[in-house]
């Protein structure tokens, strides 16, 4: 006689996926901290990364793509590309076919469900699971992030697998991952159960079944705890230590399987971070601006730092708004698709796309500590974050080390997000696709030139208003053929006009 306990347990098989795949000769696995500030890295605060930063390559001149942003750079982490190729221009991301009025969220993976069922591509550039798929091999995620962050890492691979609190893709596996970890905790700050869950995915699921190639795997802290607790404080020591807990644990649970010798290992941050001050409000400055079309919704949205005008493109009305940032102090650098003065051109930051709106803001900046020791302000809105062009939002963590990688190394190179997937391709022995305008990190490789080797080149771009009363300094670095965007800067020489937007 049947019963129903076999009956469960013959479903729970079906469920289960089969994976016929062997251990791979070579993995790698990139670990993304994020919110990682390379000065966070010492030996006090995160001791199990400082020593494997020691042991492999530090890279000491790492940018974010800006805007410096979690879903940007998630995206130029598995595209190797910029904006400008992928598409996915922020946080927060306006696209017309699914709300004409509003901005949807990014870190919602609803919402990006939603850009997929409006018929346009989420990604306007392959994706590295795409890519290692094609080639016969596997990529995971499992992630301690928002569900949108994690969906978009490995959202266009046929078979491509995702393991997040939220969802389970394929979602075939749903069952099975339930079964090996348990319920999904909530949600803390510190994020600690969630980083050992996802952890506990790359062991139970990865390294026992899967035997996944590419491994992205996505930690939450410190971003979230600093957020709502700020930079520097023991709730912000306890999300380092919880995140280099985890580390940790890949590293020793590689080495007691005996995989370490083959596995290459890469720990990078989506962004850097600030203190803010919370003077800029965007919203307010645009919204005098704005006109009501036949339906009565205002006819500019403002998504995250993008101001996008509805309807034919007026370039006086444009400039109207510019003009007006550009006297307000919180407002920094200001990048545009049209040549207005005291605009850096939107392509210096990488971003010119169909996608993309007419103006793209940073907020202004300065050195000053906070009140932990910390260096870096910025006049955005919460008690810490990040989305700017200042050098502490740009300048993020990037290290690596494996078998492939150089020893007891530092570089100062510029090397950027953008630079991941290219490189991991070139460990697994495949070719780096047209699409990706990042670079191999070929510094990085045992047999590979010497960091001191590559020339470096410093430039800037500058662009001031009519009266020069505001000038723009964008802060470039290149080598090896590619240009990295290092921070902008403004000066303004005239006293402003108040106006009545909080301070």
């Amino acid at each position: 006689m049947v019963t129903r306990r076999f009956l469960a347990a013959l479903l729970l098989l079906a469920a289960r996926p089969v994976f016929t795949q062997p251990p791979p000769a070579r993995q790698v696995v990139v670990i993304v901290v994020d919110g990682l500030r390379p000065d966070y890295v010492t030996a006090d605060l995160m001791p199990r990364l400082f020593r494997l930063g020691r042991r492999g390559i530090a890279f000491r001149a790492h940018h974010s793509v800006f805007p410096t942003v979690t879903r940007v750079n998630g995206a130029s982490f598995v595209t190797g590309a910029y904006p400008e190729a992928h598409g996915l221009l922020g946080n927060l991301i306006y696209m017309p076919k699914v709300n004409a009025t509003k901005a949807l969220d990014t870190a919602v993976r609803e919402d990006l469900l939603a850009v997929e069922r409006s018929g346009d591509p989420l990604l306007t550039a392959p994706t590295l699971g795409e890519i290692v798929e094609r080639a016969g091999k596997r990529m995971m995620v499992v992630s301690s992030g928002t569900s949108g962050s994690a969906y978009l890492l490995n959202h266009a691979a046929p078979d491509g697998v995702v393991i997040h609190p939220q969802f389970t893709t394929p979602a075939s596996m749903a069952a099975h991952v339930l079964e090996a970890l348990g319920p999904a905790p909530p949600h803390a700050v510190p994020n600690v159960a969630e980083h050992r869950r996802a952890v506990d995915a790359y062991i139970k699921i990865g390294l026992d079944e899967l035997h996944p190639d590419v491994t992205f795997m996505w930690l939450s802290d410190p971003d979230s705890t600093a957020h709502q607790k700020g930079i520097g404080g023991p709730a912000f020591r306890d999300a380092l230590a919880a995140s280099d807990a985890q580390i940790g644990r890949v590293e020793d649970e590689l080495r007691a399987r005996g995989l370490l010798d083959r596995t290459d290992i890469l720990v990078a941050s989506d962004h850097g971070f600030s203190t803010h001050d919370s003077r800029l409000h965007l919203d307010a400055l645009v919204k005098p601006f704005a006109r009501p079309l036949p339906d009565g919704s205002p006819d500019i949205v403002v998504a995250e730092s993008a101001i996008y005008f509805r309807g034919a493109h007026d370039r006086a009305r444009v400039g109207a708004v510019v003009a007006e940032l550009q006297r307000q102090p919180p407002v920094g650098a200001i990048f545009t698709r049209d040549a207005l003065p005291g605009t850096l051109p939107l392509d210096l930051a990488r971003g010119r796309h169909p996608r993309a709106g007419d103006i793209l803001v940073s907020a202004n900046w300065n050195a000053e500590k906070n009140e932990f020791g910390y260096e870096g302000y910025t006049t955005q809105t919460g008690a810490a974050g990040h989305g700017a062009a200042s050098p502490y939002d740009v300048h993020n963590a990037l290290f690596a080390v494996g078998p492939d990688f150089r020893t007891e190394t530092t570089s100062d190179a510029p090397t950027g997000n953008v630079d991941v997937a290219p490189t991991v391709l070139r460990v697994l022995g495949l070719e780096v696709v047209p699409t990706m305008t990042g670079r191999v990190i070929v510094e990085a490789f045992r047999n590979g030139p010497a960091p001191s080797s590559l020339a470096i080149d410093r430039s800037t771009v500058v662009a001031a208003s009519a009266d020069g009363s505001y000038r723009a300094t964008a802060h470039l670095s290149s080598t090896d053929g590619r240009r990295y965007l290092d921070y902008t800067e403004v000066t303004r020489s005239l006293p402003q006009r108040r106006s009545g937007v909080p301070k």
